[in-house]
C-alpha cells in the first residue's frame, strides 16, 4: 500500500511540474526573450501565446503574432493565427523565429523552470530567459 502512494505522490509531482492546459499557463506563464537576441520574445497567458521580433515589426508596442498552445506531456502544441493574412506573419514566425509551419507547430519542452525555458524540434534548439 505504501507503495501506491509513493508512486501517487511522483505522478502528482511530475503533473505539477509540466505545463498546465486550458487556463492556466503553469510554469510557461510570463514573457520570455531569446537568449541570443534583445528583440525576439514569446510570452504565455492563459492558453494565448505572443510571439514578436521587436526588429522586424520597428518597435510597434502592439505588433505581434498571436496563437494558442497547449501541453501534453513534454511536447509544447502551438497554433498561431494571422489576423490580417499578412505574409509578415507567417515570416516572423517561419523565419525570424525557426518555428514551422505556421499553424501547426510542435515542440518538445527540453527544460522549462522559473529561468529558462529550452525547445527543441529535429536537431534545431530554441533558448528563452525569463523576462
Amino acid at each position: 500500500m505504501a507503495k501506491y502512494y509513493k508512486l501517487l505522490a511522483v505522478g502528482c509531482w511530475l503533473l505539477a511540474a509540466s505545463c498546465q492546459e486550458g487556463g492556466d499557463a503553469g510554469d510557461l506563464w510570463g514573457q520570455w526573450r531569446m537568449t541570443d537576441s534583445n528583440a525576439k520574445y514569446l510570452s504565455f497567458s492563459g492558453s494565448i501565446t505572443w510571439l514578436k521580433d521587436m526588429d522586424m515589426i520597428g518597435n510597434k508596442e502592439n505588433a505581434g503574432v498571436y496563437g494558442n498552445f497547449q501541453c501534453i506531456g513534454d511536447s509544447l502544441f502551438i497554433h498561431f493565427y494571422s489576423r490580417m493574412k499578412e505574409k509578415a506573419d507567417t515570416i516572423m514566425v517561419e523565419q525570424s523565429f525557426g518555428l514551422k509551419p505556421f499553424t501547426n507547430i510542435r515542440v518538445k519542452i527540453d527544460v522549462l523552470d522559473n529561468e529558462r525555458l529550452l525547445l527543441s524540434k529535429d536537431g534545431q534548439h530554441w533558448s528563452f530567459e525569463k523576462y
